[in-house]
Formats: C-alpha cells, structure tokens, sequence
C-alpha cells in the first residue's frame, strides 16, 4: 500500500509481547515440521494495540477498519492486487480510534475464505496456505468491505500493519519483519523458516519447514522464524519507518535545529528545483539557536526557528505562530486594501468607511505611488508578511499587497497617491487606526462562507449545477456520499453544465482528489508519480510499477456535461491537483484572476522543542517525470482580467464569467 501524496520518515521502536520473543536454537530443516512454541491449539482471537505518531494519520477517517489484510499480492509481487471481499475478516476498535494507542480484537473464522499461495516452490502443485498481515484501513466507498479505491488502487500496506516493509521506495514494499497469521488447511503444507539468500520471502530460495493445520503465526524478526500457536495473541501494528515523524523535541535548541538542518538535507523534497542551501541556510540561522541557548528564552528560539522556515520557499511549511507578535504588527490600519490590476497600477480596492485614508479624501480606485517615504514597489519589496512562506510568486505578492498597508497602531505613515480623475498626486500623513475591515477585506478566505456539509450541491436558476467542495480532509466516508448524490442528480435531472467552486478548498487527501475528478472521465487515465527520498541509493525515487490513476466508478456514476472549475489562490494542495486533473483530456475549463496556490507534493509531520510543524517529503510528477503545481499552481484558462471594470463589478465575476462559458458551451 502507497499512502499516495504524503508521506513520513524514521522508525519506530516496535513493541513485542515477550511472550513472543522466544530464542529457537534448534535449526529448522526443510520440510520438518515446524518447531512451536506456546501450542496452545492455534490463535482464535487476535488482540493489539495501533500506534501513530503521523500528524495527518486521521485526517479525514471516519470509518477506520483493521482487517486480515489477504497477502496473495505480495506473494505474486501484484501491486494492483485487490482483496476479494470473501477474503476479508473484519476487526473491531476497542478504544478510541482519535488517540493513540489504539486498540483493536479480530475473531478469527473458523476457515478461511481466502485464495492460497503454493510458497515452498518445490515444483509440486500443492494446497498452499493462507497467509495474512493484520492492517488498519478506512472505509470510503461503498459498503463496509474494502474496494480497489479504498485500498489505493490494491496491493499491499507497507504501514500500520503487522509486518514491516523496506521503507525505501527503490524497494517496492518488500516485507523484511513484523509478523504473518498463517492458515494451514492441513499438516502438509510449507512455509519458509527464514529469508533467503536474497534477503526476501517467497523467492523460491528459502528453508521451509510444515506448518500444523489451523493458524499459525510467524515471527518474522527472529531467525529462523518463530511459529507461535498462542490461543489468544497479542500483536501490534507497525507505524514504519517512512511513516513515524522525526521527533526532536528533547534536545537544545541548537542541536533540534542541528537535526532539522540534516533531515531537510537528506528529504526535503524540493532543494535542487528551489535551488536552496542548507550549508549556507544553517551558517545563517545557527547563531540565532545558539544565542536561545546561552539565555534560555524560548521566544528568542520561536523567533528564529520562524525566520528559518520563512526563509525556505514553500507554501506547505508551517512555522511556529506568536500570536502577540503578529497583532502588534497589524494592529494599525490605514483604511484601505490595494489590488495590482494587469496594466501594472497599484489602485485602492477598498475603503474602510470613516478610516484615515476615507477621512483625508483618498477615494476608491485611487492610484497609491508611494508609501512611508519609499516608492510604492520598493515598499511591496520589503515586506515580509505574517503567512509565510509561500511557493508561488503571485501568492508572494497578493499577500505582500496586503501586508504593506499595516503598521503599528499610532504609525505615521506618508501616502502619495492620485485619485481618480486627479493629473497631479498628492502627499499626505494618516496616522493608523484599530480599523481591521481593511486587512479582512484582502484575506484569501473574503467570500468563503462556513460551510454545513463537505460537499455543497444545488442547482442555480439559470439551471446548471453548482457545487463548493471545502476540501479533501473532511470526513472522507460523507464526502464520497454526497458527491455520488450529486453525479445522480446531475444525470437523473439531465441537468446541462456544472460549476465546481474550488476557490476555498485547503486540500487533504490527493487520492481523494483524484479518484473524485474520476466521475468526470471515461477513461483511467495516467495521473503521474511521487517521488520520495531513497537512503538505499542516496536520492529520490519514484516507482514506475505505481502510477496513481483514476480508478472508475461505475458507469452510472459519471457525469459528462461540460464543466467550469472556479480557481483562485486560496484552492490549494489537493484541491489543485483536482483542478489539475479537470484539464486532462480538456474536460473542463478554469476560471480564475489567479492561478491556484502552488503547493504541491505529499507532507510529514515533525517534532522540535514545543512545536509539531510540517514539510515537504514528496515530489508530484506527471507521467512524463516533470514536477507539477509546485512553485506555479494551476492557472485559468479561461482568466478573468483584472480591471476597474472587474473588481468593482457587482456580484461574482468569476462565476459569471463561469456560467457564459457553459452558456456558450451548451448554447444555453
């Protein structure tokens, strides 16, 4: 199992009954029986404990399942291998799924329905057995057994499971410990003792030995394996290495930063398309945690853990906040907010009713020049806004429009501007005010109204359908309902285009994004890889043999009207790679002033000295290996000028223009 669009580094330290972890001395001969330890007749109940350190591990799961997960993939190396659904044995939570650890019991079936696998590779057909690892999955489509889109497209986990894959990508989810429940359908069939020479199971070049009839489970961390018949065993999941966040908060300020410098170096997803330094970066920065050190103030350690992280271009990182800090920054407002229009002049957007700038005579659309004693660029230039950092130079700039207008409260600040009409501009001094309507005005999230349900469908008066999607975090197993509601609107009512408002939708899930754009295709098309940090070759790695497609829904599920996808700065991560997929095959069309936000690739969190903050650990590529979205984001292509005539027209233009493009499209 690929955990697409996101993915976490280090190892865990994993947890094992000592009832379990019994030394064989004895070498197990090929096709002995296999030595036993605890026969107590052969598990009947399985019970254990789910432990996750992942900030993101329960984003948007509300049907949480822990699973014999049917291991007939990973035997046959089939990464689109799909559990059939006679094959899966369902478990129970038994505490608290939102708070690890968690625990969980599996009733085993007196037999098993599952397929077999002949794994002694003796050149004689025989039963085989059944082998399974114990897995958590969440529940998203359809009824409580998991489909091919639940299970990300088949295979098998390399995360939260009973076994322990090779967390190197190169390495294409080799199993190399944890634990296997193994059924036997009688005493005559084999399973392997130990790895082979090349390191793996079910090569062909293992010692095997014959396993009792009924379940046995294997212990794969001893050598040779250890085969316990425990009535009821204890076994916990395993988080894995490429999972468990790095945790440095025990240590000083300078040497978590020390450790944060090397874990960027090697796993940053990003340095060389950034073109960032870290030599250069820690050289700079270091002082400002050696100093915390020497005084012991925290703040002084914020304060430059923030810098370090404003430093680093990426939109997807987050830096620690200081609350105080920020509103004594903004605190003072000077009544307007500013919006750069496509013939280069910078014109006041908004006017704070009875705020500085409206109380000296500055008039809407009036042309700001200068700012604080520096020409009105310089100023923008300088500006370094609370939000940061950010990926795309348009964002960049949007926010540094809005930062440049707030000071202090009680700042004198010299504005020359011409108003409109005006031949000649004018100077004057406003001191700053408590007014925040201004700075609310120019927020990314102006016009995001809360929303009751993660999908919002209905259908306008001009009668096309039209539909806010807030994004791809929300409750999965609703989200996946209401958006098959939806379709079956769309296709039962005949209804002639539909408009998908993406403009404040933060992301989540990249799978969920794109197996929801998939109701919109005909075909399973190629969506492109991740590449993710490979210590075995010292590099980054993507793995042809898992290309992230859509996976189809049925064909009464899909929608093919023509589309308009409403885009803007403030649709980010995972909703730009729905808007990115929309344009596949030209199957939709964005409208937009801006393009999306431009972050891109998968996410993990980490640990530092009172913070969990996140980075960037995995590169999103299209199919030909080239990054996508990151640094650019998605633009409109059908883009709405910025103007006069635009921004002080009535209504939403975006969506206006949106729905003259369906009109021309369906001859509405």
């Amino acid at each position: 199992m690929s955990r697409p669009r996101f993915w976490f580094t280090l190892s865990l330290l994993i947890l094992l009954p000592l009832a379990l972890i019994v030394p064989v001395t004895a070498q197990q001969t090929a096709d002995s029986p296999a030595t036993i330890v605890n026969d107590e007749g052969g598990p009947v109940r399985i019970t254990g404990l789910l432990i996750y350190t992942n900030g993101f591990f329960t984003l948007g799961v509300d049907e949480p399942v822990i699973i014999l997960e049917d291991q007939a993939g990973f035997v046959d190396r089939n990464r689109g291998y799909t559990m059939p659904v006679e094959s899966q044995v369902l478990g129970e939570l038994t505490s608290d799924f939102y708070s690890s650890p968690v625990s969980y019991e599996i009733t085993l079936p007196d037999q098993p329905d599952a397929p077999t696998r002949d794994v002694d590779f003796d050149g004689q057909t025989e039963t085989g057995v059944t082998i399974y690892a114990i897995a958590f999955w969440q529940n998203v489509w359809g009824d409580e057994f998991l489909e091919k889109r639940d299970l990300f497209g088949g295979g098998w986990s390399n995360a939260y499971a009973s076994t322990e894959a090779d967390p190197n990508p190169s390495a294409k989810g080799e199993i190399i410990g944890g634990k296997y429940l193994v059924y036997a359908s009688d005493d005559q069939q084999s399973f392997p003792s130990a790895f082979g020479d090349d390191g793996k199971l079910f090569t062909g070049d293992e010692p095997t030995v014959r396993l009792p009839q009924g379940y046995t489970v294997v212990d794969l961390d001893t050598d040779p394996f250890t085969f316990d018949r425990s009535r009821e065993p204890e076994i916990d999941l395993i988080e894995g290495e490429g999972q468990e966040q790095p945790d440095f908060s025990n240590q000083s300020f300078t040497e978590a930063f020390d450790s944060l410098i090397e874990l960027f170096r090697l796993q940053y997803a990003y340095t060389e398309f950034k073109e960032l330094d870290w030599d250069a970066l820690k050289a700079q920065f270091r002082p400002m945690f050696e100093e915390a050190d020497r005084s012991g103030d925290f703040d002084a350690y914020a304060t430059a853990l923030r810098l370090f992280i404003w430093s680093i271009p990426d939109g997807h990182l987050s830096a620690p906040n200081d609350d105080a800090a920020f509103e004594r920054a903004i605190s003072g407002g000077l009544g307007i907010a500013l919006r750069e229009l496509d013939d280069g002049r910078i014109i006041v957007e908004f006017l704070t009713e009875g705020g500085p700038a409206e109380q000296a005579g500055i008039q809407l659309g009036a042309e700001i020049l200068e700012l604080d004693g520096q020409p009105l660029e310089q100023a923008i230039q300088n500006t370094v806004p609370w939000s940061a950092p950010f990926s795309a130079a348009h964002v960049l700039r949007l926010q540094q429009l809005r930062y440049v207008v707030r000071f202090p409260l009680g700042t004198a600040v010299d504005v020359t501007y011409r108003n409109p009409g005006d031949t000649d501009p004018q100077t004057i001094t406003l001191e700053t005010s408590d007014e925040i309507d201004s700075f609310r005005y120019a927020s990314f999230n102006r016009g995001n109204q809360p929303a009751d349900e993660p999908v919002e469908f209905s259908i306008l008066d001009n009668g096309y359908g039209y539909v806010r999607i807030i994004g791809f975090s929300e409750n999965a197993k609703q989200t996946i309902s209401l958006w098959e509601d939806m379709i079956r609107t769309l296709n039962e009512q005949d209804i002639p285009g539909l408009i998908i408002d993406m403009r404040h939708n933060g992301g989540g899930s990249g799978f969920m994004a794109d197996q929801m754009a998939a109701y919109f295709f005909n075909e399973p098309l190629e969506l492109g890889n991740t590449a993710t940090y490979d210590a075995s070759i010292g590099d980054f790695y993507s793995d042809p043999s898992v290309k992230q497609q859509f996976i189809l829904p049925p064909d009464d599920l899909r929608y093919d009207g023509p589309i308009a996808v409403l885009v803007g700065p403030n649709c980010a991560s995972a909703c730009e790679f729905f808007s990115w997929n929309m344009l596949l095959q030209d199957r939709a069309t964005t409208v937009g002033m801006y393009p999306t936000n431009g972050i891109a690739g998968g996410q993990a969190t980490y640990l530092m000295p009172g913070y969990q903050l996140q980075y960037s650990t995995s590169r999103s590529v299209d199919p030909q290996g080239n990054i996508i979205i990151e640094g650019t984001g998605v633009a409109p292509t059908l883009p709405v000028p910025i103007t006069e005539d635009t921004i002080f027209a009535p209504g939403d233009i975006i969506l206006d223009t949106a729905v003259d493009y369906l009109n021309q499209s369906t001859g509405g």
